[in-house]
């Protein structure tokens, strides 16, 4: 991305005590134009570039077992992630919690380039500069390998920090309402990571990476029989409590770090009862947020380590994101709860599988395409199942949300622009996914009125998907991706356009973050489709925000593009070298 120019920028408007009005003065203060980027340092400074592991100096180090994927616990076809029952759910134990941990956010390989070699993983970064930190809180479970209490994932070593010692028979308390053998994940944010980089707009490529951390951990969770739901309901007080982020000794002149949610996670073969036909023990529905009081005892530890400092020198520091996090803090707690009925199985409900690739293996192998070579295509049923995988809503009303937007619990937000080059039978030019088929009307109301909202041959009756204007956008897409051909390369393009304002308006200012969590989750899906397809992905976080949203007349904050993907026939740079995931530790 070219280096924004920090002395080209808006002028600073008088801030407003209204959160909404404050993290959508963020918003519009750090979209980029054609004539100027949003404020950053205007170079890299390499000197101080950010150490991507956080360490915790003096926590006890559990190294955690490297699976191959034909070792127990065995790993599922790709496919048979999204039908509900087909993967057979393992218990808690130390090598479960090795495999979705690594699958989630552990190392996928090394990159090599002269005397510079870089990490890549499974979680993708903005980047590639990983500001996401992740943590489990595990009860007490006989065989599990783990002793009670809070860790912190090292994704260097593949091993878990024991940041907390909470009292088992609390951490039992606490998770009394939530099936047996259930855990918690939370993850964090260092948001100087992407800062460093990226300056103001920073905060907006973090809760990306939020997005992508949850969904790369719903994916890992379904590989070994596990469900994942976000307690929406927790306000970030007990997300920070129980992180030990807001433990301001623990991190003395390092980094802090920002929590930013925690999910429940579970063995989802526990909870495929009927509740008015078995008599059972366990819970019939999940509560979204957790006991406060309970959450404060624990936060009173003991607790174990010191942070590392991940940068020399800081440079500038970037109040905006420091405004934006505080405005975007949740503080309410909603005594919500989610309903568990029978699972039922989704393959009938969705295309015929396409691949018989090893699920372990397919996640490890995505990459990020830095080039596309301009010629691949892909089919027209390939790119409608490919959609298909992004609805969140189940095609009959009895059956769950597909996995992984049964993570989610709230109504998707996010819908879709595309840009259409290269589908074979389809004609080029510019679409709309509404991922929500109710929303389609608001879409069409945000939107220039004289575009065609015309049905798309061939295309299945369950997808809501429109063509809008035909032509070649190869040059368009490009040109509003900050000027990078490999929108325009590629087989399609897209802007994820998210139900903005009224979202705010109605939920509050700390909807904000989330907006950008389901964007994440929507690339994650598309960086393991395109794998499964044999092409190759992208996500785009430099875009000229206005020009995008003048393409199609949206005039007002009712919609914004919040960020942007690209799929196509990738180009690999024949320079760099691919070492294994852990062969520093000679664990390959």
């Amino acid at each position: 991305m070219t280096a924004d120019d920090p002395s080209s920028v808006a002028p600073d408007t008088a801030p407003s005590a209204d959160p909404i009005d404050r993290v959508i003065a963020y918003h519009l203060r750090t979209k980029h134009h054609f004539n100027r980027y949003a404020r950053s340092l205007g170079f890299l400074d390499w000197a101080n570039q950010p150490d991507p592991f956080r360490r915790f100096e003096g926590a006890p180090l559990i190294r955690l077992p490297l699976l191959h994927p034909e070792e127990d616990p065995p790993s599922p076809a790709y496919d048979a992630l999204y039908q509900a029952g087909a993967v057979a759910a393992q218990p808690l134990t130390i090598r479960t919690m090795s495999r979705f941990l690594e699958l989630a956010l552990g190392l996928s390989a090394w990159k090599k380039a002269g005397e510079s070699e870089w990490a890549l993983r499974n979680n993708p970064s903005s980047g590639n500069l990983h500001p996401t930190e992740g943590y489990v809180l595990v009860p007490p479970v006989e065989g599990s390998g783990l002793t009670a209490g809070l860790y912190h994932y090292a994704a260097k070593e593949h091993g878990l920090e024991l940041r907390a010692d909470f009292p088992p028979a609390k951490i039992k308390r606490l998770l009394a309402p939530f099936p047996e053998g259930a855990f918690l994940f939370g993850l964090s944010s260092v948001h100087w990571r992407e800062a460093w980089k990226y300056g103001e707009r920073a905060f907006r490529y973090c809760n990306h990476d939020v997005g992508h951390a949850l969904g790369s951990a719903r994916i890992a969770a379904a590989t070994l029989g596990w469900t994942m739901v976000l307690l929406d309901g927790a306000d970030q007080n007990q997300v920070a409590r129980l992180l030990g982020t807001h433990r301001a000794e623990d991190f003395g002149e390092a980094e802090p770090e920002h929590p930013d949610c925690l999910a429940l996670v579970w063995a989802a073969e526990d909870v495929k009862r009927e509740a008015s036909s078995v008599k059972r023990t366990e819970p019939t529905e999940i509560p979204l947020s957790l006991d406060l009081e309970l959450v404060q005892e624990l936060a009173n530890g003991p607790w174990h380590g010191q942070a590392n400092v991940l940068s020399r020198e800081h440079g500038v520091h970037w109040d905006a994101i420091d405004e934006a996090a505080e405005a975007s803090w949740k503080t309410s707690v909603e005594h919500r709860a989610i309903q568990l009925t029978q699972s039922l199985v989704l393959s009938k409900t969705l295309h015929a599988s396409r691949t018989t690739s090893d699920a372990t293996v397919l996640i490890r192998q995505r990459r990020s395409a830095v080039a596309f070579d301009g010629r691949t295509s892909i089919s027209a049923p390939t790119f409608f199942h490919l959609l298909h995988r992004l609805m969140p809503q189940a095609h009959e009303p009895q059956l769950h949300r597909p996995m992984p937007w049964d993570l989610l619990p709230w109504d998707p937000a996010i819908h879709l622009l595309l840009f259409v080059h290269r589908v074979e039978d389809l004609t080029p030019g510019l679409y709309v996914l509404a991922r929500d088929a109710k929303q389609q009307p608001l879409l069409q109301r945000a939107m220039n009125p004289d575009l065609e909202w015309t049905t798309v041959p061939g295309c299945p009756n369950d997808l809501p998907l429109y063509w809008l204007l035909q032509g070649n956008a190869q040059r368009v897409a490009a040109q509003v991706s900050c000027h990078q051909n490999i929108a325009g390369d590629s087989a399609f393009a897209l802007g994820m356009l998210a139900e903005f304002e009224g979202r705010l308006r109605q939920g509050g200012a700390w909807w904000y973050p989330r907006l950008f969590w389901e964007a994440g989750l929507v690339g994650q899906v598309l960086y393991l489709e395109a794998e499964a397809a044999g092409v190759r992905g992208t996500g785009i976080g430099c875009f000229f925000d206005d020009p995008v949203h003048e393409i199609v007349g949206i005039k007002d904050l009712t919609l914004q593009s919040l960020y942007h993907f690209t799929i196509g026939g990738p180009v690999d740079d024949g320079r760099l070298m691919t070492l294994p995931a852990y062969h520093h530790l000679g664990r390959e």
